[in-house]
């Protein structure tokens, strides 16, 4: 199933039938990923008198409560809302759902006492591209990420000046494997978050940072046009599933 894309002034193709999906399910129970100290999210049948949400059970249906937090267990998406102190919802903000994407590889490098997704290794990543969307696949790329329980790690994240970077070239919409683009503990700083949404300037109510994806390593950096869809909720994060279309040679 064939598409054909005029976006501003380019032509794209791709494979409808071929989506790539990067996101991460969840599972109510110890394999889930998680951070930021949570549990396990869950996923039980509902109890009340007289009625237990499971066909095994004698139930007439599966009637499930799940417990979860987007941040800390999920692929989510999240907005401005994320940091400001007014309300902003990621359901309301994010109205648009395909966007031009480049896919690129990134090995955190040293700085200071961390690791690190440098403004240097972001510009040789993406070189003279023009894009609304950039997907970091991190390295090393290992399936752990899918169950990998990050609280105290001190994983990766983003300096201030390579989110500063995407801002400056128009990019509107961050996707990245670590559960944070900023430092696990920074005393609330969070200043990737504030460069990218410019909290304090001019602010991108319409952007968005995804975090938790899974870029499988059969997946090659490049030009692909991404669908972004998320949960219908009204918070300033959603879970989400951001698939991928390989554009195709002309």
């Amino acid at each position: 199933m064939l598409a054909h894309i005029k976006h501003k002034s380019g032509d794209y193709q791709i494979d409808l039938s071929k989506p790539l999906d990067i996101s991460i399910s969840l599972k109510g129970n110890e394999s889930n990923l998680r951070a930021w100290n949570l549990d396990a999210p869950l996923i039980v049948p509902h109890v009340e008198e007289g009625f237990i949400g499971k066909v095994s059970e004698g139930a007439s249906v599966n009637f499930n409560d799940i417990n979860f937090n987007p941040h800390a267990h999920v692929t989510h998406t999240e907005c401005l809302g994320h940091i400001a102190k007014e309300s902003y919802s990621v359901n309301k903000q994010l109205t648009s759902y395909f966007f031009l994407a480049e896919v690129v590889t990134i090995a955190p490098e040293k700085y200071q006492d961390d690791f690190v997704v440098s403004k240097k290794q972001i510009q040789y990543a993406i070189g003279n591209k023009n894009c609304e969307a950039i997907v970091i696949r991190t390295l090393p790329n290992l399936t752990e990420k899918l169950s990998r329980k990050y609280s105290g790690t001190n994983p990766p994240y983003l300096l201030e000046e390579a989110a500063q970077y995407l801002v400056d070239k128009g990019i509107d919409h961050l996707l990245i494997d670590l559960p944070s683009v900023d430092k696990e503990k920074d005393n609330g700083a969070l200043l990737a978050h504030n460069a990218f949404w410019q909290l304090e300037g001019q602010r991108r109510t319409k952007a968005t940072i995804t975090e938790f994806i899974f870029v499988e390593n059969f997946i090659k950096d490049g030009t692909y046009i991404l669908n972004l869809q998320l949960a219908p909720i009204e918070n300033d994060a959603s879970p989400s599933r951001p698939v991928l279309y390989k554009v195709l040679e002309s």
